[in-house]
Parts: structure tokens; sequence; C-alpha cells
């Protein structure tokens, strides 16, 4: 038997006391496992990427075919071009999304903060999703809030969370069912060690306006069980009743990582059989620090 066991057995009866600074031959350990998550992540990126350009490729031909330039094409044919457009844009999505989670695990993403009409910017997300919306027969309706000014924050980053949200909304809801979109100004009372109130103020005052913007996917499908509600936004998570649907879990992670880099919260609210209904808010102020952009206010 090699020494490793023994090893292992003396570390763990020795339990470290309240406040005790982890042992160096964990931190080592740790420092490893950091390092070979790291460079898993980055040979994930790699694969990724290298599958970018084929991809496109063979979606660029399929799209030139599905034009009629190069001949006509019955209807057999046309069918079969529809289905090979699906799934390539599909795979795309899937690039897409390994490629974002290595960038968001590596610290490489930066935010990019600019004063614009969330409105406007929701509405053209809607405009690209309506189309998918009723291929599967579902109603998607968002109307604009006349309330909600404009302020500081990330269009492209606003844009691919709410289109996870969105498209995690289009996967479960069934045909017929409806998918709403909403934007409003919301108080937010976030905890923050770099905001805490004075040792001889007892209370917090009440927020007298609005400082943050709360945006909100709710649907019609069967709903998550209350136990889930945190998990769900986990790397790589799907529900157990869920194994038939398209993706690899990684569409709420990456919201969620989005919404924190931003400075906000997200969360889920449902109940089985009752719908899901995801929301998350974004300070009216852009975090001027990096820790400020880790606090999500859980």
């Amino acid at each position: 038997m090699s020494s490793l066991p023994k090893q292992a057995t003396v570390t763990n009866a020795i339990e470290p006391a309240a406040g005790e600074v982890t042992s160096k031959p964990d931190m080592q350990e740790y420092a490893q496992l950091r390092e070979r998550y790291l460079r898993t992540t980055n040979a994930l990126a790699s694969a990724a990427h290298d599958l970018k350009t084929p991809l496109a490729i063979l979606n660029g031909y399929v799209e030139l075919l599905q034009s009629e330039k190069l001949g006509d094409l019955n209807e057999r044919q046309r069918e079969v071009l529809r289905d090979m457009h699906s799934n390539g844009q599909r795979l795309q999505r899937y690039i897409q999304d390994f490629l974002s989670f290595s960038v968001l695990e590596t610290g490489e993403l930066r935010m990019k903060f600019e004063t614009g009409n969330i409105n406007a910017c929701l509405s053209e997300v809607c405009r690209l999703w309506s189309p998918r919306f009723q291929e599967k027969g579902l109603a998607l309706y968002f109307l604009a809030n006349e309330k909600v000014f404009e302020f500081p924050f990330d269009a492209p980053k606003l844009e691919r969370v709410v289109s996870n949200l969105l498209e995690n909304a289009s996967k479960f809801t069934p045909s017929g069912g409806t998918v709403w979109l909403h934007a409003e100004p919301y108080m937010w009372e976030r905890r923050s060690s770099s905001n805490r109130a004075l040792p001889q103020e007892r209370r917090r005052r009440p927020l007298s306006q609005p400082n943050s913007v709360k945006i909100s996917v709710s649907d019609t499908g069967p709903g998550v069980p209350p136990e889930y509600h945190l998990e769900i936004f986990d790397d790589f998570f799907r529900l157990p009743s869920s194994d038939k649907a398209e993706g690899m879990g990684l569409g709420l992670a990456i919201a969620r990582r989005l919404v924190q880099g931003m400075g906000g919260k997200i969360w889920v609210e449902s109940e089985p059989g009752a719908g899901c209904k995801f929301s998350f808010i974004l300070p009216l102020m852009p975090p001027t620090s990096e820790s400020e952009g880790k606090d999500n206010g859980r």
C-alpha cells in the first residue's frame, strides 16, 4: 500500500481550529486542481474555436443552396436543407457557449458600459427571436416601459443574457404557450461590504427612488421544483426531467456570470406546473471595481 492514504488520514484527523489558515499542502492541491481546470477550459475553447470556421463554411453553403442560386430545388430537398440549417445553427450556439464559458472562467471578459435605451435593446432581442418562437407555436410579448430611463449598461452582454433566458423558455414551454419579457424600475436593497451601515445606524434609510432595473422573462412551461432554484444556475446543470432537451446546461450559468459581471443579481421564481419567471436586476450605476462586479447581493 502506498503512503498517500496514510498521509490523507493524518491530515483529516486534525481538524483546523476556527479561523485557522488552510495548510500549505491543501493550498498546493487547490492550486494544482485550479491549474488543471483552467487547462481543460482552455482546451475546450481551443477545440470550439477550431470548429467555428469549418462550421461557418458549411452553414454558408447550406444558405447558398437554400437561395436556389445554384439551381431549383424540390420540396424534399428544401426540407432537408431546412433541417441542415437548423442543426448547423444549433451547433453554432453550442460553440459560442463553449467560447463564452471559457472567457468567463479565465477572467478575460471585460465589461463596456455605455448609456443607452434598454427598451430599444430588449425590443431588438425580441425581433431576432420572434421567428423561432413562431416556428414553435409560441407567443412572445414585450411592451416597452416608459418609466425605465437611459442608464449605462453593456448592451451586447445584456442581449446575451436575455437571449439565453428566451432560449431556455422556448425549449421548455409547450406549443401554444406564452412568454413575456418585461422591464421595470426596481429598488434594490443591495448588501455590500463596501456600503455597510455605521455601527450607530440601527436601520437603513428606505430608498426614495429606484436604483436599478429589473428584467424578467416569464413562461407557461412546466416550472422548476424549488430544490433546484439555486442549482439551476450551476455549470453544465440540467434538470433530471429535461434529459431530452437540447443544450449542455451552460445557458443559465453564462447568464449568471454576465449579470454578476455587470454588478447585478439573477434568480428564478417557479413552482411545478406553474411556469417560470427568471428575473435579474442591473444597478443604474455600473460597478466601479472588480469586487463590486462580483457582489451579486446573494
